[in-house]
């Protein structure tokens, strides 16, 4: 056979350019027939049940979601999600089929004209139904293609509606838009190419190889003309796509992370930039050589110099010479080489996780609190926490849960106006939890058990009756102190994982335990989805998988199914493309209970920034995101489940996207109630996330960041029970007239344990997002943490009483140390529990508190800041006793009074007066009426004893 002969048809004979070749069929052999066991009306049979087992449950599935989002007023975000990615299916799929079909038609065609041994191959490529073969292979291997592509539905998304961030680059001064949304699709688009065409040469070549080697011996098989330009033709195709490859590492480059710093330093950018801009060329011009060497009758031998050339140039431009570069070149001269690098690596990364604005100040804390911090920052004292959230949590188990199917998960922190002050709090919602149910029945778990109830909150400071913290709102109804009223106390949406209930059914749910009975209401929100007809039952029998739902006979018209009712599942299932906080916490709403959780825009695509370590990496923000913003307030009600998406961040980019590609789900931010901005939090993850990240980032001179001169440390709370990295107080900032609710954390040099500087993110108002850090002098000792807890553990009363405690059988609980700063001075709080070994419910026993190194403890709080403030340096402590039969030292002794005894008798009652005063006031937090009667009490003694303590 003349495999020469083009006639007509170019130099690819049957290659789908041509008509097939025009070489003469040989007669086709027919296969045996073969019986089989089952009829064609059986075997039909039995794929239509295959098809109904498989395809109702998907259909049911399917109506069921829409169902789902159509209740929540969704529908556009559900069409918006599915529609895009059948959509891409089609595209991807018809333009993969597009290449596949014709390859694969041209290489039956070429394969049929390779004479072969009359083996199993040969009686495939001529049987009548082989012109199949391509069409059937074609749509499997097209239709496979283009499913990868659905899940990249948001990548394109993105790339289709993506803007600028207004930021450009340093190195190709591209705007950061081109690289969030642009450069993720080029880099898809050209992997997905390389592998379609990869594995139409696989098929294609094994086509060849098996019919090309079935019956020849190694060495005597000589490869057609149209194999050979078939073969050349791809692999030109995928050099050409190989050298995109490179152009596109290129800007890769911009997260590379193994230099002196995240992104490309001196060598990336003068060696190993120019070789890979040398190597695309190379590529390109390699593929230009296959397609030449089609013609060429030595095109084998022409490959393999091309193939080793380009191996050489790879291995010499990729590894060699940018090795080179950096040990000759940038080594011995290290700083000077990377510094322009440096500093956009800290530009990009403060940028990045919105740290650039951070403001900064730097203070002198006093040397202990004085009576002047107190009266000039009352309402910190106030509102000072004594309740860690641990201890907390098992008091409000024990004292609050009343039955086994209730649960407290979590505690949260927030701020009220209580009495027209602003107080802060600790709260939790009474969820439910059917766990511990001994009588799981469906309709106990389905229609009866449906809700939690109520919440219980106490103010951060109130101690009650035995150290048990003094409820404000407590008990089943719940019963109030203060006034805040709860009109919807039923919690059918939480944290606890919940399964689906039914609701406005015959059958009446459970509210709430009241004595011998119980009480129960009917549901009268909208929450949930319609399933009073028979078809909405039949759809969610099939898709929960439960026949009960069909045979029922508790259902009405007005029934309604609920599920998805974790908070956090059910946001992410509306808008997946958010990342949700770790921390769900509850607000009264107008009398409803409301979840608020912060979502953030995230991305790890920005030049040049510092990725989130897996050291540091906090909730869902794990390692490798270099790009937050908290750019939306997500709020679930508790009863109807209903969701808002509020943008509060006008200014991100990514939020922008996801805005004009789903106009229907946010709400603009000024459209948010005072009542629920008031209850707004700086979200301790990013807050976390930032913390760690400032931790070098807030070195901007190159030369001190290179050197690691001053990198500080956060106090890692999870891992230590003594310290909590980050926490909530409420506060009076240096140079505010009104104290707020902030995030802070405190940080302490590298290797050592003294406090450098603390930071905090501001919650209230206009200042709402706002980080504001407060630096100490290098040369003065601020007391750390670390420092202060081993004050604590080095007092001997305390250790003493610690130790006797736990001989008696008590668990002692130190709460977690916590510093707050009070006008311009540092106190260090720590609460301290005890709990019987056989109870689980501690008692707050001692709040140990310390400023100025000095350590002090006591019953109260006012008790132990009374000790606090009235220590004088010099004075025996008088937080610790002396041993038995010992008397004080000599040389404190008073001076004899200088005044006549009447004299004496009025001072003594003044100072008398004044110390009563004093007392009356801090026992009413009163630090103004405080620091006047002190005043008061100083003027008398030192009119008494005008020549002092002798």
């Amino acid at each position: 056979m003349n495999w020469n002969n083009q006639d007509g048809n170019g130099p690819f004979g049957g290659f789908p350019f041509g008509t097939g070749g025009s070489q003469r069929r040989e007669q086709r052999p027919s296969f045996p027939k073969v019986s089989l066991p089952f009829s064609r009306r059986t075997l039909f049979l039995l794929a239509l049940l295959l098809i109904v087992a498989v395809g109702l449950p998907m259909i049911a599935s399917f109506l069921a979601d829409y169902y789902w989002y159509e209740a929540e007023h969704l529908t556009s975000v559900f069409w918006t999600r599915l529609l895009p990615q059948w959509a891409l299916l089609g595209v991807f799929s018809a333009v993969a089929f597009v290449i596949v079909y014709p390859n694969l038609r041209a290489a039956l065609r070429v394969a049929r004209g390779i004479p072969g041994a009359n083996d199993v191959l040969s009686l495939i490529l001529n049987h009548k139904w082989s012109r199949w073969l391509p069409l059937a292979v074609g749509l499997f291997m097209a239709v496979s293609a283009g499913s990868d592509s659905m899940g990249q539905w948001q990548m394109i998304l993105q790339f289709a509606h993506g803007g600028a961030f207004g930021v450009k680059d340093a190195i190709f001064g591209n705007d950061v838009g081109f690289y969030v949304f642009s450069l993720p699709f080029w880099n898809f688009l050209q992997n997905w190419l390389m592998d379609l065409l990869f594995n139409v040469l696989v098929v294609c070549g094994a086509l060849y190889a098996f019919r090309l080697f079935s019956g020849a011996r190694l060495g005597s098989v000589e490869i057609p003309r149209p194999v050979r330009a078939h073969a050349l033709t791809l692999g030109a195709v995928l050099t050409a796509l190989w050298g995109l490859s490179y152009v596109l590492q290129r800007y890769l480059l911009l997260y590379n992370p193994n230099g002196v710093v995240f992104g490309p330093g001196y060598t990336d950018i003068h060696a190993t930039l120019l070789a890979l801009s040398a190597l695309a060329a190379l590529a390109f011009a390699a593929a230009g050589l296959l397609l030449f060497a089609i013609r060429s009758n030595r095109s084998w031998k022409f490959i393999g110099i091309v193939v080793g050339v380009f191996v050489v140039c790879n291995v010499a431009l990729r590894g060699l010479y940018p090795e080179l570069v950096q040990r000759y070149i940038v080594v011995p001269n290290e700083f000077e080489k990377e510094k322009e690098y440096i500093s956009n690596n800290i530009e990009a990364t403060l940028h990045a996780y919105g740290m650039d604005k951070i403001e900064t100040s730097e203070i002198t804390p006093d040397a202990g609190l004085t009576v002047e911090d107190a009266a000039a920052d009352p309402e910190t004292l106030e509102n000072m926490r004594l309740w860690d959230y641990r201890a907390l949590l098992r008091s409000y188990k024990q004292l609050q849960e009343i039955r086994s199917y209730y649960d407290f998960s979590a505690i949260d922190i927030d701020r009220y106006t209580i009495g027209g002050k602003m107080r802060q709090v600790m709260l939790a919602p009474r969820e439910l939890d059917l766990s511990g149910m001994q009588n799981r029945t469906w309709v106990n778990q389905h229609l009866e058990f449906t809700h939690g109830y109520g919440i219980v909150m106490n103010g951060a400071r109130e101690v009650g009756q035995n150290g048990q913290p003094n409820l404000w709102i407590k008990d089943l109804p719940p019963v109030s102190a203060v006034d805040l009223p709860i009109s919807r106390p039923q919690i059918y949406f939480g944290e606890n994982p919940m399964s689906y209930a039914f609701v406005k059914t015959s059958v009446k749910e459970f509210d709430y335990p009241m004595g011998e009975s119980n009480a129960r209401s009917t549901y009268e929100g909208d929450g949930g989805v319609p399933i009073g007809s028979l078809w909405r039952r039949l759809v969610y029998t099939l898709a929960f998988g439960d026949s009960k739902i069909l045979f029922s006979d508790v259902f009405t018209p007005e029934s309604r199914v609920i599920y998805e009712r974790n908070v956090r599942a059910r946001l992410n299932r509306a808008a997946p493309f958010l990342t949700y906080d770790s921390d769900p916490y509850i607000a009264v709403i107008g009398g409803r209970i409301v979840w608020i959780v912060d979502a953030y825009t995230t991305s790890s695509l920005y030049p040049y920034s510092e990725p989130v370590g897996q050291r540091y990496r906090r909730g869902r923000l794990t390692g490798g995101i270099n790009y937050i913003r908290n750019s939306v307030k997500c709020t679930v009600d508790a009863y109807d489940g209903h969701m808002k998406f509020y943008v509060i961040d006008e200014q991100d980019p990514i939020i922008a996207c996801w805005r004009r590609i789903f106009p229907s789900l946010f709400t603009p931010g000024g459209e948010m109630s005072s009542e629920l901005r008031a209850h707004l939090r700086y979200p301790r993850d990013l807050f976390s996330v930032q913390a760690n990240i400032y931790r070098t980032y807030h070195m901007a001179d190159p030369n001190t960041f290179y050197n690691k001169e001053d990198v500080w440390n956060t106090l890692q709370g999870e891992a230590n029970e003594g310290t909590l990295s980050s926490y909530y107080v409420m506060n009076k900032l240096i140079g505010e007239s009104k104290p707020e609710f902030l995030m802070m954390t405190p940080y302490t040099p590298v290797g050592r344990d003294n406090m450098i500087s603390w930071m905090a993110g501001r919650c209230d108002g206009a200042n709402y997002g706002k980080l504001v850090l407060y630096r100490f002098p290098k040369q003065t000792l601020i007391y750390g943490p670390n420092q202060i807890s081993a004050l604590i553990n080095q007092t001997p009363e305390i250790s003493a009483q610690l130790s006797l405690w736990s001989q008696r059988g008590s668990d002692v609980i130190l709460g977690h140390l916590l510093v707050v700063p009070v006008n311009n001075s540092l106190l260090y709080v720590r609460p301290l529990y005890l709990k019987a070994s056989q109870s689980d419910l501690p008692e707050l026993k001692r709040v140990i508190l310390s400023s100025g190194g000095h350590v002090v403890w006591d019953e109260t709080f006012e008790g132990a800041l009374e000790k606090l403030l009235n220590y004088r340096p010099g004075e025996q402590d008088a937080s610790l006793s002396l041993p038995s039969g010992q008397t004080p030292q000599s040389g404190f002794q008073p001076a004899l009074p200088a005044a006549g005894d009447s004299e004496i008798q009025a001072l003594g009652r003044q100072a008398k007066n004044a110390w009563d005063r004093s007392q009356q006031a801090l026992k009413s937090a009163d630090w103004n009426a405080y620091g006047q009667a002190m005043g008061d009490l100083e003027k008398s003694l030192n009119a008494m004893f005008p020549q002092g303590i002798q």
